[in-house]
């Protein structure tokens, strides 16, 4: 599996207008065929950054969703929307999606 998560720092007029920015590229990208989550959160600590956590089955999953239209024209619409450079983290790992915490389990009461 690929693992990618992006840090995205928005300027502070596109903080309520991201997710609606983003939305059909999340959409789309979320209908690839080796696409296994595509997911947005927003940081506690900057309300102007925005964590992007992604899986794909592959490389080759992960090479045909940069090289799609949609993934094109979603980084020249937050070209203008962001404050600064991304940070990311790209990796290969073991398994295909989440897995169960070993360590926290709900408490039955």
């Amino acid at each position: 599996m690929i693992f990618i998560v992006v840090k995205m720092n928005v300027r502070p007029e596109y903080r309520d207008k991201w997710l609606d920015l983003v939305g059909d590229f999340t959409r789309a990208t979320r209908e690839e065929p080796g696409n296994l989550f595509f997911e947005w959160s927003k940081s506690v600590d900057n309300p102007n950054q925005f964590v992007l956590v992604e899986g794909f089955a592959s490389r080759e999953a992960g090479d045909a969703h940069v090289n799609s239209a949609h993934f094109k024209e979603a980084m020249d619409n937050m070209a203008e929307a962001i404050a600064t450079t991304p940070q990311i983290v790209s990796t290969e790992a073991p398994g295909n999606g989440w897995s169960a915490m070993a360590e926290l389990t709900p408490r039955h009461v």
